[in-house]
């Protein structure tokens, strides 16, 4: 029988960057200062090389639970042994101060005994340059400074020094604390400030899901995947990355190992969709606003798909020598996706900057300024409208006129009437419903009457996922014959059986994919409900929240044979999946809460 894989670990982070600490309260992964830099514990992807920071038991565990206290990001570890239990309280400390939010780059973590003498030693090893760098470790009177020339780590405890610089065995008979810094010496005492930031950080998180407008349909689910979202936005610039890890594969030895810590600008519409659906207007303001500015910074007629967290266009792919994820090989930094042809992207800001139009909540004044780009937008769609692109499935080799990148396109061109209405700009209008004539022509000739079904292009026997989003975005009526019919070709062609849907099954640049792209099974939840197949949708629903891990984290892609997550972890477009999932359905139906 093939084990499930599962990712046991769970995240803690304070909108700049991310901690993974795993059931062993092991910092797994961490980079510093924030989501793109540099590893400093980088355990996940080499044990040896990585670095880390644990609290491990002496004697072995029995027994370790993860819990998050409720409704915030604060990670509970409690570890069983035979001669005692403990308990660990992680933080990314995140608060309200002086009008702003507060968010030193800082990890506070508190060590309780809860019964017994649990007996424990605390590994502190912090490594720069992805592994390749040791620091110089210094014992000053207070802490331990681990110096790597220009960067600085402390940590400051009131262990003693020496038991944690020799990694010697005591026992745990009274609340510890460690706090670690970047850059910055930790000035305040030591106890004190470990509990206020904790209760201070924990008091911030539920006050934001207060603010949520998320109904008792599948609420923990959807607190639990805002929560997620909201730890990978950037809040210096808006941006949100993909997820905060690097090269944990698709599936064992699958080669498509990548980093995902930067932003994608298609993602734009599904999470300002997800954003809004929950009330979130500052996070989707921000966004939006990152978009805009990338935007408006492009040059040369074409724009980048992917962009750094600060809007660095400079993305550079590399390998570094890490053995890679439980010694699957193949470490990749900066992704090579920024240089690829993704003209769905195009589209795809208009869409998410058509809210600065038609939301109320944003000011006016920023319009002139968007209609510009608006109109320089829709002359790059018409520019590129029959050009073969990489699309949101990012091929390196194979270029496609895809049916998906006219939808876009066709989506843009809709957002643009709109807007130009709203502008009464005669012009910009002609010109966006030239071009929304034009997508349907090429959206159409990917239909197979044959078939009954869109192709994944013009001509092509292929099918692919992207292709619910006919439905979902109204292009076809979900209720019409024609809907049910290319539905149907999907699930006979794309269903891998538990409520996993494939996002297409023929052979790319490495072969064919053998796990299923977990976005993909929440839109076709989506599709279901936006059909009026409200059962089946919850069905389908229900059984794909069981491939989150026991914290309710959900990773990129599931092996449909064994259910087991792969993919970098936890991914937000996932979670988004599951936000926007979970809205279409409760839009659908209307039941008293006692259901």
């Amino acid at each position: 029988m093939t084990l499930r894989h599962r990712y046991d670990m769970g995240i803690v982070g304070n909108c700049a960057y991310v901690a993974h600490i795993d059931t062993s309260a092991r910092v797994v992964w961490m980079c510093l200062p924030r989501f793109d830099s540099s590893s400093v514990f980088g355990y996940l992807l080499d044990r040896e090389k990585g670095g880390q920071l644990a609290v491990e038991s002496a004697e072995p565990a029995k027994e370790c639970r993860q819990d998050y206290v409720w409704n915030t990001n604060v990670l509970v570890t409690t570890i069983v042994a035979s001669d005692g239990t403990f308990r660990v309280t992680d933080c990314a400390p995140r608060f309200r101060q002086f009008g702003r939010a507060f968010k030193p780059l800082m990890f506070v973590r508190k060590l309780e005994p809860v019964a017994g003498t649990p007996r424990i030693r605390i590994v502190c090893r912090p490594r720069g340059g992805y592994g390749s760098v040791e620091p110089r470790i210094y014992i000053q009177s207070n802490h331990l400074r681990y110096d790597f020339g220009v960067d600085i780590v402390r940590l400051n405890t009131n262990v003693p020094l020496s038991y944690v610089n020799g990694e010697t065995e005591f026992v745990l008979s009274e609340k510890k604390y460690l706090i670690l810094t970047w850059g910055a010496p930790l000035e305040r005492p030591l106890e004190d400030t470990a509990e206020e930031y904790i209760r201070r950080t924990v008091e911030y998180w539920r006050k934001w899901v207060e603010k949520c407008a998320i109904g008792r349909f599948y609420q923990q689910q959807v607190i639990r995947s805002a929560l997620v979202l909201k730890l990978h936005q950037f809040e210096d610039t808006g941006a949100i990355i993909a997820s905060a890890t690097t090269s944990l594969p698709e599936y064992p030895a699958s080669g498509r190992n990548w980093d995902y810590r930067f932003c994608w600008l298609r993602d734009a519409h599904f999470t300002l969709t997800a954003f809004n659906g929950i009330g979130q207007f500052e996070e989707m303001k921000r966004f939006a606003q990152f978009i805009e500015n990338i935007a408006a910074a492009a040059t040369g007629g074409a724009y980048q798909p992917v962009v750094r967290i600060d809007g660095d266009r400079c993305l550079e792919e590399s390998t570094i020598p890490l053995r890679g994820y439980d010694g699957t090989g193949m470490v990749r930094i900066g992704n090579d996706a920024a240089s690829q042809v993704q003209n769905d992207i195009y589209g795809q800001i208009i869409y998410a900057l058509l809210k600065l139009y038609v939301d109320e909540r944003f000011p006016h004044e920023p319009r002139a300024t968007s209609k510009r780009l608006i109109a320089t937008i829709l002359r790059i769609i018409e520019r590129c409208l029959e050009e073969p692109d990489a699309s949101l499935w990012e091929f390196r080799e194979l270029k496609r006129l895809h049916c998906y990148t006219s939808l876009c396109h066709w989506v843009g061109a809709k957002s643009a009437q709109k807007i130009a209405r709203e502008l009464d700009d005669r012009e910009m209008r002609r010109a966006a419903t030239r071009l929304t004539a034009r997508a349907e022509r090429l959206i159409e000739a990917c239909y197979d009457a044959a078939k009954g079904a869109y192709m994944q292009e013009p001509g092509s026997n292929d099918v692919d996922a992207s292709s619910l989003q006919l439905i979902i975005l109204n292009y076809l009526d979900p209720r019409s014959e024609r809907a049910i019919r290319h539905l149907a070709v999907l699930e006979e062609r794309l269903m891998a059986g538990g409520g996993l849907m494939h996002r297409y099954t023929h052979a790319d640049d490495f072969g064919v994919p053998a796990s299923a792209f977990l976005i993909c099974s929440f839109w076709y939840v989506e599709t279901l409900a936006a059909m009026g197949r409200i059962e089946r949708a919850l069905r389908e629903l229900e059984t794909l929240l069981g491939y989150s891990n026991q914290l309710g984290l959900f990773s990129e892609d599931v092996d449909p044979s064994t259910g087991s997550q792969w993919g970098n972890f936890p991914q937000t477009y996932s979670h988004v999946g599951l936000i926007n999932a979970v809205l279409r359905i409760t839009s659908k139906i209307d039941y008293p809460e006692f259901y």
